[in-house]
């Protein structure tokens, strides 16, 4: 696994804070860059919530795809998608690690679509 990089974010969805620790490449360094976001998570086949960039973030170094699990926030560069795993999914290639939500995931399993918002603390 990846060495975090010690930065934490936090993701406000309504009264609730989550908070997640950034892991140290070239894909989460960039998502880092385009802090602060708001974003709508949207359900994706009931085991993760996702949303669209702004832009395609960098996968320089980035391996061919890895096994998510869950509480992590990844990005799948064929469609260019932030995506946060409330349940446990295969490997898939295109996927990238981000970061790890260290808390409650709870928030993002409400149906439908969520509004969020992603900044550095």
């Amino acid at each position: 696994m990846e060495n975090t990089i010690g930065q934490t974010i936090q993701i406000t969805i309504g009264d609730n804070i989550l908070t997640a620790t950034m892991y140290n490449n070239a894909s989460a360094s960039d998502f880092l860059s385009l802090l602060p976001l708001s974003l709508t998570l949207s359900d994706y086949e009931g085991m993760e919530k996702v949303s669209i960039l702004p832009r395609k973030l960098s996968t320089k170094d980035a391996p061919a795809g890895y096994k998510p699990s869950v509480g992590e926030l990844t990005y799948y560069a064929p469609w260019g998608n932030p995506a946060i795993f409330y349940e446990g999914f295969a490997y898939a290639n295109g996927l990238v690690r981000l970061g790890k939500i260290n808390t409650d995931l709870q928030p993002l399993k409400a149906s439908g679509n969520v509004q969020v918002k992603i900044e550095r603390i």
